[in-house]
């Protein structure tokens, strides 16, 4: 019996990859992998692509014009309730655009949000090789299974390609807010008043691949040409790697984040006219005070220690990781913090603070201070004064599936170290000195955020109780030499506060700049 012969492609050529400048290459959007991985066992499969291409089916019977509530999420993954919400604000705070709804989210952003949580990190690197320029896209590609589990017959329109701009941006580095479809040959002269006729999945998925290539070779001839002179911090966002240790002040990386490194024993201030991009990455600060007083979309703060860090606004998420003895004080959507000790957060948070891996002895107090600006930058990135969950969070694995490194059987559903609350008696506020208050007066007076009741009674007491001293201080009838003794003692008992509390250490700062 003689075979038939095999059946010829009916899909038209793929189109030339599209001729760009040497510097207009794609890029893996870091923020997925950054700020969206979860500790939660249950959204890590072992075979992603099968799983989820069923699972989507099943999400699109649940959804309502392709969107899900957390609900949904909860019974689908067999997950709680609150993880699914977890899930769905996560994802929100991923996308590189404004998510439609707070309580719903996109099928095709939900499925691929999962296929990147079997994302394996890469061990932390302390210089910059060849090797490292290598895993500037995930070890284990986000498309190649996703894409080519496909079938050949199976066709994207431009909004389900659109999708993809979760994890890729097209352009020139540190660009935002453009359309990935538009950057593309195949939707590219799309007429916006007629439906785009779809791709087939894997012509996208070659294309993809080309690009990518192109990508690869262009930052390896960048790269190699740097390797026998010295790093600057603007070159480290090329691998998805943790941060090196270089000692360099400020920076601003070409993929649009700004680097404020190494800072050591001084404060050092930033503010929006500083900041280059949406994104601010604090790292390896050490006995220091640092004020970024900014609209951010993005911060990380990376192993810092005995420093206090403040951080206006940021509209879509905050990570502290590796941090020990630090205050961070910084109002923002959401935080996440992970294998920290002994540091202090004072918050004015939208969401439930995240706690992940191996922490100890953290506290969260209120958010605790202002500076003129602050309510204007909050208003420009949606972070909502009327809305403050600090003392609400949420606690999840102390290990991180998503390190390479092996752990023990079992120690995967031991739970981190949540956070206790700063006693109202301890809680102060935090002043910014008048000379950084910023290149412009704003309206803001007073901390946006309203202090709970406990807090609020505290302060009361403390300004009640500094003014009566100040009363009696005026109105005891002593001689000068008696009036000279106290103020002796005050100073003595002051400076003995300045230490207990560790306050000393923002004179000294101020004192060596």
């Amino acid at each position: 019996m003689t075979e038939p012969p095999p059946p010829q492609s009916t899909e038209p050529p793929l189109p030339p990859p599209p001729s760009t400048p040497s510097t207009t290459v794609i890029h893996p959007r870091r923020e997925p992998f950054e700020h969206g991985l979860l500790p939660i066992p249950k959204l890590i499969f072992s075979d992603p692509t099968q799983t989820l291409i069923s699972f989507k089916h099943k999400l699109i019977e649940l959804s309502s014009n392709n969107r899900v509530d957390s609900v949904a999420v909860s019974e689908s993954l067999q997950i709680s309730v609150e993880q699914a919400k977890l899930v769905v604000d996560t994802i929100a705070s991923i996308l590189p655009y404004e998510s439609e709804s707070d309580d719903t989210v996109d099928v095709h952003d939900l499925v691929l949000f999962l296929y990147i949580q079997s994302y394996k990190r890469l061990l932390p690197r302390t210089h910059k090789d060849s090797a490292a320029v290598a895993d500037v896209w995930p070890s284990t590609s986000a498309f190649d299974g996703y894409l080519s589990a496909l079938s050949p017959l199976q066709v994207l329109t431009m909004d389900r390609f659109e999708h993809l701009g979760l994890l890729i941006q097209y352009g020139d580095k540190g660009s935002e807010g453009s359309s990935l479809s538009q950057s593309s040959p195949f939707f590219a002269n799309s007429d916006p008043d007629m439906p785009a006729v779809p791709v087939p999945a894997s012509q996208v998925h070659d294309w993809l691949l080309e690009n990518i290539a192109s990508a690869l070779e262009y930052i390896a001839e960048r790269t190699s040409s740097k390797e026998n002179g010295p790093v600057s911090a603007s070159d480290q966002d090329v691998a998805m790697t943790d941060a090196s240790t270089v000692s360099v002040k400020v920076s601003t990386s070409a993929r649009g984040a700004s680097f404020i490194e190494g800072i050591s024993k001084s404060s050092y201030a930033k503010h929006a006219s500083d900041i280059k991009g949406s994104s601010v990455k604090v790292l390896n600060c050490h006995e220091s005070a640092i004020y970024i007083l900014a609209p951010l979309r993005y911060a990380t703060i990376y192993g810092c220690s005995d420093a206090t860090i403040f951080i206006g606004a940021v509209g879509k998420a905050v990570r502290v990781e590796h941090c020990e003895r630090v205050h961070v004080i910084v109002a923002a959507k959401r935080i996440c913090i992970a294998n920290c000790r002994e540091c202090v957060f004072f918050l004015g948070v939208n969401q439930q603070p995240l706690i992940v891996g191996d922490n100890h002895k953290l506290q969260v107090a209120p958010f605790n201070t202002f500076y003129s600006q602050l309510e204007e930058h909050m208003n420009e990135v949606g972070v909502l004064p009327t809305v403050n969950r600090w003392d609400e969070p949420i606690a999840l694995g102390i290990v991180d599936p998503h390190d390479s490194l092996s752990h023990p059987a079992g120690v995967s559903d031991v739970q981190t170290e949540s956070a206790t609350r700063v006693d109202p008696d301890q809680f102060t506020n935090f002043v910014i000195p008048n000379w950084l208050g910023g290149e412009s007066t704003g309206s803001t007076k007073d901390n946006p955020f309203t202090l709970p009741e406990a807090y609020m009674a505290s302060q009361q007491r403390n300004e009640k109780n500094l003014g009566e001293i100040r009363q009696l201080l005026r109105e005891a009838p002593l001689e000068e030499s008696r009036k000279r003794e106290l103020s002796s003692a005050l100073h003595v008992y002051f400076k003995d506060w300045l230490y207990a509390s560790g306050n000393i250490r923002q004179l000294y700062y101020l004192q060596g700049d």
